[in-house]
């Protein structure tokens, strides 16, 4: 019984949590981004192209020109994902087509396009971050990420970039251009939302000084560090490799600390998932 609660308050969180993303995402295209026939990319872009020159509803036309990806996506990546998806588009349909008839929060387009563009990125990467998906290219993206070398990202700005371009025939290149502006600003949101302002970066250090910075670490970051056994390629000398986790507002620190040292020491810097208790900072006193 226990369990079954647990579920549905699980489910009931990322219902909730993807409306809440849906409602932004709507709002950033029927607010601000559409009056100024500035547009997103992806199916929405397309949807937004083909309704202004048909008068077709765009709620209408997200979920029509979406539906044969869920049908591919269901068969290729997986249930939850693509019903997790359904569900996020389903809800910003029906936003945009409520918000419709309400005018334009500005007709500055450089503010549309900046605001647009950050309330974009933070509906979208509240859905993310739930699980779900905005946009049936991106189920495309995931498939084809599995055939072809390119990655994820790459393939969705490819064909980000060949919307936008033809957008540019139908309104203009200048508006194109605001349109890049608004794509540009939503994908550094998403990132954020996603990863976090505080995301967690690996350093290694490689230095003769490694003691003297391994302590200063400790001490002004407060940091807990790990020494890694190393033995160089080409001189075959022994020395302990620097391993410390800290977060992306820190890596600045940590490069001063070292090159006040040794600047001549080496400094790997990578993306990094963390859990557990002893990543939490000690105080420092």
């Amino acid at each position: 019984m226990k369990g079954k609660k647990s579920v549905i308050y699980t489910i009931s969180s990322k219902m909730i949590f993807m409306i809440i993303g849906a409602s932004l995402y709507s709002i950033g295209l029927e607010i601000f981004l559409i009056p100024n026939n500035v547009i997103d990319g992806g199916i929405v872009g397309i949807s937004i192209m083909i309704s202004h020159f048909t008068n077709v509803p765009l709620g209408v036309l997200t979920f029509v020109l979406n539906l044969p990806f869920f049908i591919f996506g269901y068969k290729h990546i997986g249930k939850t994902f693509t019903l997790s998806t359904l569900f996020s588009v389903i809800c910003y349909s029906i936003g945009v087509s409520v918000l419709h008839p309400i005018p334009g929060a500005t007709h500055d387009i450089l503010l549309a396009s900046v605001f647009g563009g950050i309330i974009i990125g933070l509906g979208i990467g509240i859905i993310i971050r739930t699980g779900g998906s905005t946009d049936g290219t991106e189920v495309i993206a995931i498939i084809l990420d599995k055939r072809i070398s390119f990655s994820i990202g790459q393939i969705v700005m490819f064909f980000n970039l060949f919307i936008l371009t033809f957008a540019g025939f139908l309104f203009g290149w200048d508006r194109a251009m605001y349109s890049l502006i608004a794509y540009f600003i939503a994908v550094k949101v998403i990132d954020i939302i996603v990863e976090g302002i505080d995301e967690s970066k690996a350093v290694m250090i490689i230095s003769e000084q490694n003691k003297e910075i391994a302590e200063a670490i400790m001490d002004r970051l407060g940091r807990g560090l790990t020494f890694l056994d190393g033995k160089g390629g080409y001189k075959e000398v022994e020395t302990n490799v620097i391993y410390v986790v800290v977060s992306r507002l820190e890596i600045a620190k940590v490069k001063n600390i070292v090159h006040g040292f040794d600047e001549y020491a080496l400094i790997t810097i990578g993306n990094v998932d963390v859990s557990g208790k002893k990543y939490k900072k000690k105080a420092i006193h």
